[in-house]
């Protein structure tokens, strides 16, 4: 795998990137404001079509209006969407054309395909949107069903050159360009494709749920407590309360990749400068070239993490030569999602059992001590004695 990765560095001569920082700015601003957009490509829908199949499955018209309400949303979302979306493609040919020429034979296969699904979603979310009140009820939730999937498979394709990219293969690399590409195999036959969707689309719930339960939490807090907003808050909090504890796992299965895969790599991630044992993790801080400054340090906990032995060895930065490294790096962004999964995960737990102890107790009947039942005469009212009245 350095092979694969020293081979396609050499694919590209030595050039003047003055400008490189700057295009690295403007993709990670672009992929930022689009990402949060594929979340709600990805679960939105699924929610929407939830909250309709109870309509048609209660007759309640309460789930109808929700519904109806959030496929509005949906259609808005996706529209801003498109437009994120059509600016990341044009910055891939403007800002990277060297490597757009090279290997855009080998995972182009994956942005035609997401073409493909973007163009299915596009027209079955304007047949859902606008036949809410011109098809029957059964027909309208049948045309939602390709909005989800198509919400999915386009962003599959999209995670799998990502996944490409960062495990690349399935090509010969010949005079600075890829020869013999086999598409298939490079986008869906490598390590990293499965465990990036799959993270991916757990997050999507995660996100989507949190954002939605917003402003009706927003409502709760000023005094809205009706039906409406406890339904629509139940819906999106319960999406997000699964999705949770389930990308702790995942998440973990992601990391063990890099580490088994790219060592490296996880030390420029981490900011490992010497190969050590029970190796540290950072939570925030900054990659100074020698150390990490400003983090804090949770001891052995990467060692764990990677590879599940606290007191395993972790490959550091000094076994690749200075030449191809970063000077500085924003290091432990990936302790922030650990910690923030985490939390989010355990605040759920506690809040769905302490619900359930709750209402466990409010379902068990109070029994008052005999010496303490109070008599049927100390629970009458006593009546004034005739006579008894001021005169």
């Amino acid at each position: 795998m350095t092979t694969m990765f020293a081979m396609t560095g050499s694919a590209f001569a030595p050039i003047d990137q003055y400008y490189l920082l700057q295009a690295r700015q403007m993709q990670a601003l672009s992929l930022a404001v689009h990402i949060p957009l594929v979340c709600f490509g990805i679960a939105f829908p699924a929610m929407v079509l939830f909250a309709e199949w109870r309509y048609l499955k209660t007759g309640d018209p309460l789930f109808r209006t929700l519904a109806k309400r959030w496929s509005n949303v949906m259609l808005s979302l996706f529209a801003v969407g498109v437009v994120t979306g059509t600016i990341l493609s044009f910055e891939l040919g403007l800002l990277w054309p060297g490597f757009m020429a090279a290997f855009g034979s080998v995972f182009g296969l994956g942005f035609a395909l997401e073409g493909f699904s973007f163009f299915v979603e596009a027209i079955f979310i304007a047949i859902y949107v606008y036949g809410w009140d011109r098809l029957p009820p059964r027909r309208h939730f049948l045309t939602g069903i390709p909005v989800s999937i198509a919400g999915v498979t386009g962003s599959l394709f999209v995670i799998s050159v990502n996944g490409w990219m960062n495990h690349p293969g399935g090509f010969v690399l010949q005079n600075g360009t890829a020869i013999d590409a086999n598409p298939w195999s490079a986008l869906f036959g490598n390590s990293y494709f499965w465990h990036q969707f799959v993270h991916m689309y757990f997050a999507g719930y995660i996100v989507a749920g949190f954002l939605v339960a917003v402003p009706y939490a927003w409502g709760f807090l000023r005094g809205r407590w009706g039906r409406y907003e406890r339904t629509a808050l139940t819906i999106a909090l319960s999406a997000a309360a699964i999705a949770a504890p389930l990308q702790i796992v995942i998440g973990d299965w992601a990391a063990r990749e890099v580490a088994k895969a790219q060592p490296v790599k996880l030390a420029a991630m981490e900011g490992l400068e010497r190969t050590t044992a029970g190796a540290p993790m950072h939570l925030l801080g900054w990659y100074d070239g020698q150390q990490v400054v400003y983090g804090v340090e949770i001891p052995r906990l990467l060692s764990m993490l990677a590879l599940n032995d606290p007191n395993a060895t972790v490959q550091g930065l000094e076994t690749v030569p200075p030449t191809v490294r970063t000077s500085e790096a924003v290091t432990g962004a990936r302790g922030i999602p650990i910690g923030y999964g985490t939390l989010v995960a355990v605040y759920l737990g506690l809040a769905g059992a302490g619900t359930w102890l709750l209402r466990r107790l409010a379902s068990v009947p109070i029994e008052l001590p005999s010496a303490a039942t109070p008599s049927t005469r100390e629970l009458t009212p006593s009546r004034p004695q005739e006579g008894s009245r001021a005169r």
